[in-house]
């Protein structure tokens, strides 16, 4: 090696030693769009601050931070902190944007919008250190940021499991922290009714109550045989608005129709397309119960129930969900028949999107603008519903609904972003946060990017951020929801905050840490993204000699493993329901191959299901032959785990190896 060449690696290394150490001085998640680090640190005792009018709730928020330090902060005009709101920055900042000058002698903090200030507040909170003598160590920095999207949003699902209000007030502790500023509640569903509507008693005297619950699944019959209850009285609501408001956090509630309204059926029989009553379910999945549309008085209820919610939030926006409406009983019904031939419905999406249009006229009568689920467009996005309509949709959902997507391909988001609709994106298999962590990894959170390939610059604006959503049916424990929620929701922070040119995995990762110790000495996390009782279990399944295999080549059919194994949390079996095995033929040589992390010294057992199109329904259990030893009674597979690393390979409808 030449001399000039060791001197450049040198130089080289050396660079790298040093940008390590820099990234090193800075933990911020998320991380900063503009950021310089000066070779100094700013050293203190005590916080002097000085502040525009209109900026007291920032300063009384600063000196909560820091008195967990037991750093004194203090109003002083001889301040080593200032607090600035600048309007004529707005142009470069925006509502959320601020700037961070931290010198050897000062703190300078400058914003167009208060929420700018709080923001930078939880920066300044990440970057300091506490010394031995209990002194503020801080690296002297440069910053210019704001966030990429202004929709970062957390949903928590309070109707299937109702956690109670010290948990929401305890995740929007969290969310302030990681710069989300978005809480979406999902506070309606069929298994319960969680919020007080005063003109409505039932809703919650009813409504909120369920006599057991549903475990190990949706095709489970086990039940926990114990009542489920719980709901928010309006001022309760208050009390949640007003302390959101104080981190800069919108509340955005979302009232679920015309399906997914069993709870509020059991309250109201004359709500139902049958007129019938019913129980609050226990059960869960996707339940047949929905509106009669065609009754004037259920027009009535709903717009009663939505002046309440809209006088309670000031959020200007209502999510009314309109997601997995099944059309059943409105196809048995005369008089929904009647009202689409009346009024020229071709189908009964149009009959939905009719429906919602008029939820959608009278929201913006009172000057706020709805949301939905992106079944809200009409389009077919879910098997069971294939064949069910022949002709095109006649009607076209009003332009201004805001369109929550979670399900379907990036055809049907470009076609909404092309009709002038702005966007959330929460692609569940990117986003459900009570997806394990086998099928969304901690790095697959991070890698998420809300904005669809192939989408026009000029139309990017549409996309207006992301959701990362806690459904909660098979979380019942407010330790369940704490394991599922971190770390992955400080990856969705900075999807939402970091432009994705400027995020970094690697980095991410080491800021992680600093985060997560925090949180380890709290009751927010739980060690979820890798374990070390867990193995890495890969199933490959030959095909070739099996009599089922020729029904699969056509691509029309998908393999799943389902079974059961024991939770390490719990202790208790489960059944894998919606986050089955899926196995791919990568190769098209007739192995079908997957994996899955399971409970080291556990027994699983599970069966190979052959189903169309990856629906759960009508699908076909492929059983080994009764004479095979390792076997359950119902001739499931059984397996011991004990290995760090197992495969299992097996003929379906063989013995297992």
């Amino acid at each position: 090696m030449t001399y000039l060449k060791k001197k450049i690696l040198i130089l080289s290394s050396l660079f790298c030693l040093l940008s390590i150490q820099v990234s090193a001085q800075l933990n911020l998640i998320p991380y900063p769009n503009n950021v310089k680090v000066h070779d100094a640190t700013l050293e203190l005792k005590k916080l002097k601050v000085s502040y525009d009018a209109g900026l007291k709730n920032e300063f009384e928020t600063l000196q909560k931070l820091m008195s967990t330090l037991n750093i004194n902060v203090e109003e002083s005009k001889h301040a080593n902190i200032e607090l600035l709101l600048v309007k004529n920055k707005y142009k470069d900042l925006g509502n959320e944007g601020y700037n961070l000058e931290i010198n050897s002698n000062k703190i300078e903090i400058s914003a167009a919008k208060p929420a700018g200030i709080f923001y930078a507040l939880q920066t300044l909170m990440q970057l300091q250190t506490i010394t031995k003598k209990g002194k503020l160590l801080i690296p002297c920095v440069s910053i210019e940021d704001n966030p990429a999207f202004k929709w970062r949003a957390f949903m928590l699902d309070e109707s299937r499991h109702f956690k109670g209000k010290q948990v929401v007030f305890d995740m929007l502790d969290q969310m302030a922290k990681l710069k989300i500023n978005i809480f979406h509640w999902h506070l309606t569903d069929d298994q319960g009714w969680r919020i007080e509507i005063k003109k409505y008693p039932l809703l919650t005297e009813v409504g909120s109550i369920r006599n057991n619950t549903q475990i190990n699944g949706v095709k489970s019959d086990k039940r926990t045989r114990e009542p489920h209850s719980g709901f928010y009285t309006q001022e309760e609501i208050k009390e949640v608005i007003t302390y959101a408001q104080t981190k800069h956090i919108t509340i955005i509630p979302e009232i679920e129709m015309p399906g997914h309204a069993s709870a509020a059926i059991a309250a109201y029989p004359w709500l139902g397309t049958l007129d019938e009553p019913i129980e609050v379910p226990g059960t869960f999945g996707i339940l047949p119960n929905i509106y009669n549309v065609t009754n004037d008085r259920v027009y009535t209820f709903i717009e009663d129930v939505l002046q309440e919610v809209i006088n309670l939030f000031p959020s200007k926006i209502v999510h009314i969900g309109g997601d997995e409406v099944k059309f059943g009983q409105w196809k048995n019904n005369k008089d929904i028949s009647d009202y689409m031939a009346e009024n020229n419905l071709n189908t009964f999406s149009d009959v939905q999107i009719s429906f919602t249009n008029k939820v959608s006229n009278f929201i913006e009568s009172k000057g706020y603008r709805m949301m939905g689920w992106n079944d809200i467009l009409g389009e077919n996005l879910h098997q069971w519903r294939e064949g069910e309509e022949k002709e095109e949709n006649n009607q076209k959902l009003a332009e201004s609904a805001i369109v929550h997507f979670w399900k379907g391909s990036r055809e049907l988001m470009l076609s909404a972003i092309n009709k002038g609709h702005e966007v959330v994106n929460s692609t569940h298999s990117y986003t459900y946060l009570d997806y394990d962590f086998n099928s969304i990894s901690l790095d697959k959170a991070y890698g998420f990017n809300p904005i669809p390939e192939g989408i026009d610059t000029d139309l990017e604006k549409n996309v207006i951020g992301l959701g990362c959503q806690m459904w909660s049916e098979w979380i019942p424990k407010v330790s369940d929801l704490y394991r599922q929620v971190f770390p992955r929701i400080a990856a969705y922070a900075e999807v939402g905050w970091t432009k994705n040119e400027n995020k970094n995995f690697i980095r991410f990762q080491q800021n992680l840490e600093t985060v997560k110790a925090n949180w380890e000495n709290s009751p927010y996390f739980i060690q979820g993204s890798s374990n070390p009782d867990y193995v890495d279990v890969v199933f490959n399944v030959n095909m070739n000699d099996s009599p089922y295999f020729k029904d699969i080549q056509g691509g029309r059919e998908f393999l799943t493993l389902a079974g059961t194994f024991t939770n390490s949390h719990s202790g208790a079996k489960e059944h894998w329901h919606a986050n089955g095995v899926t196995l791919t033929d990568y190769d098209y040589d007739g192995i079908y191959t997957g994996h899955r992390l399971l409970p080291k010294n556990s027994t699983v057992q599970f069966i190979l299901l052959k189903s169309p199109e990856g629906s759960w329904d009508n699908h076909i259990k492929i059983l080994a032959d009764s004479s095979c030893e390792n076997l359950s009674p119902d001739k499931n597979y059984k397996v011991d785990i004990k290995e760090d690393h197992l495969k299992i390979d097996f003929t379906a409808g063989k013995c297992l190896n």
